[in-house]
């Protein structure tokens, strides 16, 4: 296949207008003082307003979504009229709550389209009975993969009149847990309708998806420069195990942090953290798969309304999930791989907005701390704490 490679170069004077978006699409934009396009949005938009398939490596908070999300709501009107039960557009994502926050961005917009289009985000965890009988006319459907197959499987709807596919965070849909649900999917897609694929990585599975499912792709990748984590500040402390508790304690108190996201590796652990704080009178909430969808979404409605100072959590949130001006990431425990660690630390120091990224680690975390150094490239002093009286905290 030709593949067409852009790299992004800033624009900081374009505006929206040079797309010729619909009037209605351009005033909620202004309403919601989205000014400028990001670079993601530059390059993506102009290629999917043309029909072109697309692959795009942008890491999370880049602005993919809103990349997508305008062209397919400029280009809706012009598909053929679907039928009852065939969407016209489907978004795969990997998680609940990225589908939550996808259908959330489609809101801001969505009845601004004469059609009035209706858009769902169909997941696991919830029933599916509601799901099934709420596909009517569905023409944007947002959904999971285990709980798209089995709407499939129940005749709750078809993908044969698909004119639209976005896959957002392919690199994640194919690691083990979504792969073959994934490939089963694409089966199912027609050859005709257009692709628009989003990785935070071109690892070789997005490369082979690519070359069996994409036409004539045109691929648009950030600079190398973009993943270095320019605009956030890393520190590490070496602290005892038994000193993890208290020294996270003080961190908040003493340098007032009023909004931050505390990683740990298990569900175990971010409960016991989450207590402690709670014990320690700070304002904490845990965020993991055994918290119901309901819980889940209170909480991070919580976090991002300034409800709630610290949230919990394991890798699930590392990803995925868009929380605007997030000043502060402490990694309580390192993740396993290299690659979760720099997806965590990038939930702050997101679209051009500097953070401050904080690891704890403990003797028995050193060494694989040197390897995390060594994978993402980056020198990180390890602070002592000795100094600190931890007492009382």
């Amino acid at each position: 296949m030709n593949n067409f490679a852009f790299h992004f170069i800033a624009h900081p004077f374009m505006s929206f207008a040079s797309f010729n978006l619909p009037i209605a699409l351009s005033n909620v934009l202004s309403k919601h003082n989205i000014k400028s396009p990001f670079p993601i949005q530059q390059e993506v938009i102009p290629l999917a307003l043309n029909g072109k398939d697309v692959l795009g490596i942008a890491k999370t908070g880049s602005g993919k979504t809103l990349a997508y999300v305008l062209p397919i709501l400029t280009k809706l009107n012009f598909f053929p009229e679907g039928r009852n039960r065939q969407p016209q557009v489907l978004i795969l994502v990997p998680t609940r709550e990225l589908a939550q926050q996808v259908l959330e961005v489609f809101k801001l917009f969505v009845d601004t389209n004469r059609n009035h289009s209706k858009t769902l985000a169909v997941f696991g965890g919830t029933s599916i009975n509601p799901q099934m009988q709420a596909m009517g006319e569905v023409k944007i459907l947002i959904a999971t993969p285990g709980r798209l197959l089995d709407l499939v499987s129940s005749n709750a709807l078809k993908l044969s009149g698909l004119q639209l596919l976005v896959i957002d965070e392919a690199d994640k849909l194919l690691n083990a847990n979504f792969k073959k649900e994934l490939e089963d999917i694409l089966k199912l897609i027609p050859g005709t309708a257009q692709k628009l694929l989003f990785s935070a990585t071109l690892s070789p599975d997005v490369q082979k998806l690519k070359e069996l499912y994409l036409n004539h792709p045109h691929i648009v990748q950030l600079e190398q420069a973009e993943e270095k984590l320019k605009l956030i500040q890393q520190s590490a402390y070496a602290v005892e195990a038994n000193q993890k508790g208290p020294f996270l304690r003080y961190l908040i108190k003493s340098k007032d942090l009023n909004q931050v996201m505390v990683f740990t590796s298990s569900i175990t652990s971010a409960d016991k953290v989450t207590e402690k704080l709670g014990k320690n009178g700070i304002n904490a909430m845990a965020v993991h798969s055994k918290k119901s969808q309901h819980a889940r979404k209170q909480a991070l409605a919580d976090f991002k309304e300034g409800k709630t100072n610290v949230l919990v959590t394991t890798d699930l949130l590392s990803r995925g999930i868009d929380i605007e001006f997030l000043p502060f990431v402490i990694n309580y425990e390192l993740p396993r791989s290299p690659k979760d660690f720099v997806h965590r630390v990038g939930r702050t120091g997101r679209a051009e907005h500097a953070g401050t990224a904080i690891s704890l680690i403990s003797k028995e975390e050193l060494h694989h701390f040197e390897v995390i150094q060594k994978k993402t490239k980056q020198k990180i002093e390890l602070k002592n704490i000795a100094d600190i009286n931890l007492h009382g905290y």
